[in-house]
């Protein structure tokens, strides 16, 4: 109210300076000149600016079809009976549903036609399969949605320079790097609140930062480098993020979307869903979309059966192994890639296509990782026709698709690449059959990836029959930790990629016998490990020094299902999810194994580490 007896008063000291008498005024005697303002906002202008809202022509389910050939009537019945043969593979075509205009002077066509489907899914099916058609060599289809039409009719014949907006500074969205007491953020779910919350561990508690209820539909995600938390809901994800509270910075409109994953520089956010089809025969729709994460632009969208997303993987959702893109090339986003048939598909960001224009091709590939840091493929090949051609393991260059070093593995079942974060080691756990192939024993390839021609070493434990139970390098350092041998007390040890006499040799610096550990935690800063006994190992938890080789604590989190260190290495954060109903909830311990507080929690869901990793 206060602002409407401002603008009172403004009107009546402008008629008062004008000589106007309001009392007796003519209110409905003022025409605004039409199309203008005057700076007065509608009530509903928020409205049309919230959304930009695309109205839907209801025309989703045709398509346009160009670049057919010009005929006249007499072949009319011929081409409409080709066009039909094409397009009724693809879907069920409406009755009346295949329209071509004609000329009404040559009684000639035109060279196109529309063709309705019952659904929006068979017509985006058509375009894909069918743009780039060649029906002979100078008839090349050239198919779009009808509903782009009406986009492309309201682009201006004028071309107008873009309005420059004056900058205006954003808010610090890494602004909890700077807390004077140097804490970090982390989130958590209960019930149906999220709440962000500072981990204040030397009051021994949490400081509440953010809370809100029905925040997400299905779970919350911080992008990599904490920047952003990202929620789900029915028509897409959003990300949010602020100084001191969380705003909705963008959305990513993506009906039914069930799986995000951001690039590891925070530049682009990959969405994922699959939609059952009309037909119960018919593999699920799979829609993927790559956007900018600051614009919130679609840079690139891949559609396809769920078959096609499937390939080499197993998890995820319905069988599709997520993500099915993996970034490469360290922060810069440059490259991204997916394992096909017989292919690895690589992309590059700067125009969203395939690097010249064609996939890497490599028979019988099953998996594929990046270096974390360098522009380099490791890729498996498994071994076919009963041995005659062993396995292997290569490392290719991008863009140059180069092979770097190739190593062929002899009578091996399965192969893990794990890489180390710096990129500096890649160890490949092979397991390989015993001559009589009645069991399997375990080694692995050890490549240094920085040293002249990618020196190779082959490990094999102690008892090499010992079953690994995990394996983890330490965060940029040299060393890493196995987990093998039989439950319920299996032996961990330590080994390191150096030795104080030969640097290029692989040594074991100890191995600590019958522990209840099948998980290993490094702290980001290495030195300290975490051994978890999680699940059937009742929650025993040994904080281990590695440079001493000496444990320095040992306690339990009765059930805990989720281990993470905080970004700095100073806390380890242990969570029962609520697999269990009971004792849900998470304790805070110091990085040597002294409990600082627990807080329990009933339905609590969700633990998710410390916002985003503070630059090392």
């Amino acid at each position: 109210m206060a602002s409407e007896v401002m603008l009172m008063n403004e009107i009546e000291s402008t008629a008062a300076r004008l000589g106007i008498d309001l009392d007796n005024f003519d209110y409905s005697s003022v025409k605004l000149p039409p199309g203008e303002y005057c700076g007065i906002v509608s009530d509903d202008e928020d409205v049309y600016h919230d959304d930009q809202l695309e109205f839907d022509s209801g025309f989703g389910n045709i398509i346009v079809v160009d670049n057919l050939p010009v005929v006249p009537r007499e072949k009319f019945e011929k081409l409409e009976g080709v066009i039909r043969k094409i397009y009724s593979q693809i879907g069920v075509i409406k009755e009346d549903g295949l329209w071509m205009p004609v000329d009404p002077e040559t009684k000639k066509t035109l060279g196109y036609c529309f063709i309705e489907y019952n659904t929006p899914q068979e017509a985006e099916l058509a375009k894909e399969k069918t743009n780039g058609y060649k029906l002979d060599r100078a008839h090349i289809f050239a198919v779009s949605m009808f509903d782009d039409f009406d986009k492309y009719m309201r682009v201006p014949d004028e071309w107008a320079p873009p309005e420059i907006k004056p900058y205006t500074p954003g808010e610090n969205l890494q602004k909890w790097l700077t807390d004077e007491k140097a804490r970090d953020q982390f989130v958590i779910r209960a019930g149906t609140d999220t709440e962000v919350l500072w981990n204040d561990a030397r009051q021994s508690k949490t400081e509440l930062v953010y809370k809100r209820a029905y925040w997400t539909e299905s779970f919350v995600q911080w992008s990599p480098l904490g920047t952003y938390l990202a929620t789900v809901h029915r028509q897409g994800a959003a990300v949010w993020g602020g100084a001191n509270t969380f705003n909705r910075l963008m959305r990513y409109a993506h009906p039914q979307v069930k799986l995000i994953d951001f690039s590891p520089g925070e530049k682009y956010l990959v969405t994922y869903s699959s939609h059952e089809p009309s037909n119960p025969r018919d593999a699920n729709r799979v829609v993927i979309n790559i956007f900018d994460v600051r614009t919130g632009k679609v840079m690139r969208d891949f559609k396809g059966s769920a078959d096609e997303f499937a390939i080499g993987g197993t998890g995820g959702v319905a069988g599709v192994s997520w993500p099915v893109f993996r970034w490469g090339g360290g922060k810069e986003d440059k490259y991204f890639a997916k394992l096909g048939k017989n292919m690895i598909s690589v992309y590059e960001t700067e125009t969203f296509s395939l690097i010249d224009k064609k996939s890497l091709k490599v028979e019988n590939v099953v998996d594929f990782s990046w270096s974390p840091t360098d522009p380099i493929i490791a890729l498996f090949v498994p071994e076919l026709g009963g041995g005659n051609q062993p396995a292997r393991v290569s490392l290719v260059q991008i863009p140059s698709k180069e092979e770097l070093r190739q190593k062929n593995l002899f009578s091996v079942s399965d192969c893990k690449m794990y890489w180390q974060s710096n990129g500096d080691y890649l160890a490949v756990k092979a397991d390989r059959y015993t001559k009589t192939k009645k069991s399997t024993y375990t080694g692995f390839e050890l490549f240094r990836i920085k040293e002249r021609d990618i020196p190779i070493e082959v490990l094999e434990l102690d008892n090499k029959n010992d079953k690994i139970i995990a394996f983890a390098w330490e965060p940029k350092g040299h060393r890493f930790a196995v987990i093998h041998g039989d439950n319920p007390r299996p032996d961990v040890s330590f080994y390191s990629m150096r030795t104080a006499h030969n640097t290029g040799r692989v040594s074991k610096l100890t191995t600590l016998k019958g522990k209840q550990a099948n998980a290993l935690f490094w702290s980001p800063g290495g030195r300290f490990i975490v051994l978890a006994g999680l699940k059937g190992f009742n929650g025993q938890l040994e904080f281990f020094n590695v440079d001493e080789l000496e444990t320095m604590a040992t306690a339990e989190h009765f059930m805990a299902t989720d281990i993470e260190w905080d970004p700095t290495g100073r806390y380890v954060a242990t969570s029962v999810t609520s697999v269990h109903e009971m004792e849900n909830g998470f304790n805070v311990w110091s990085f040597n194994g002294k409990l600082l507080y627990r807080i329990l929690k009933d339905h609590f869901f969700q633990f998710y580490g410390a916002q985003g990793h503070h630059p090392s």
